[in-house]
């Protein structure tokens, strides 16, 4: 029988939350929040949530939370509701300690070449209005965007403020299966089809600083594939999925349906 909550959303846009240990032995609770297919709209939920947190829990210690958005370039650079989330973000009301941003630049949101897509010279220029950092990082070089990433953690844990981190990437295929974008952008995307991707371009690395063997390297991969194929194994035993409330689970009031909600839902179907 189908789960009339789910109003026929994807899945895997109903949340998440699990519990982690640093190499240090430390505990971080992570938490994805349910979001819909529109996926910027969930930016004020996220940012209520850790306000919520933050009160109640963490007697306004925002080292304890932290909210971390990721966005698209079209999306940060074109909707409204970025900038609804920044000009707030210093609020008395509405402050949350400062927000990591992580934009995936690589023209998921349009095929559209970026120079017909914005005004700005950078999708990120939103951020200049809070004077918020913006570190452009080469998606291509994995040791330097997780040096972005550090440094963004570390920039808002000792200041409180917004940061973004731009991972200037590509994607090799459409934004969904129904976008060729090599019918409006052939040039490039011959260029593209070329490009190696950041693991062959990892490899060659640490190969040729002898850090790790191209042999250490393909059982490494294996390993990994193999561990994969393993938990898809293990959760195909599972006939049915049992999902639980996504606020409950995390101590948070959840407001049932009403059923002429749903009535009315049914009748629409």
């Amino acid at each position: 029988m189908e789960d009339a909550t789910l109003l026929g959303d994807v899945k895997y846009h109903l949340g998440f939350s699990n519990s982690r240990f640093t190499s240090s032995g430390q505990k971080i609770h992570l938490m994805l929040t349910p979001n819909p297919s529109h996926l910027e709209a969930v930016n004020p939920i996220v940012e209520g949530i850790v306000r919520a947190f933050a009160d109640s829990d963490y007697k306004n210690d925002y080292s304890k939370i932290v909210p971390i958005l990721i966005h698209g370039d079209a999306s940060v650079a074109g909707q409204g509701i970025i900038y609804e989330i920044l000009q707030m973000s210093e609020l008395e009301g509405f402050r949350t300690g400062g927000t990591i941003h992580l934009v995936v630049n690589n023209q998921l949101g349009f095929t559209t070449n970026y120079l017909d897509g914005r005004s700005s010279i950078y999708c990120t220029d939103i951020a200049k209005i809070i004077q918020s950092p913006i570190l452009h990082v080469n998606a291509d070089d994995v040791e330097e965007v997780v040096y972005a990433v550090n440094l963004a953690v570390e920039f808002r844990q000792q200041f409180h403020k917004d940061v973004f981190v731009d991972l200037l990437g590509y994607r090799k295929y459409g934004h969904n299966e129904g976008d060729e974008p090599r019918f409006t952008q052939p040039t490039l995307y011959k260029l593209i089809e070329k490009h190696p991707n950041p693991l062959q371009i990892y490899i060659e690395k640490l190969t040729a600083d002898h850090t790790i063997t191209l042999e250490e390297a393909s059982n490494l991969e294996k390993e990994f594939i193999h561990h994969l194929d393993k938990s898809l194994e293990e959760s195909e035993l599972t006939e049915k999925t049992k999902t639980y409330s996504f606020f409950e689970e995390n101590g948070l009031a959840s407001s049932k349906p009403k059923l002429k909600i749903l009535r009315l839902h049914r009748q629409l179907m």
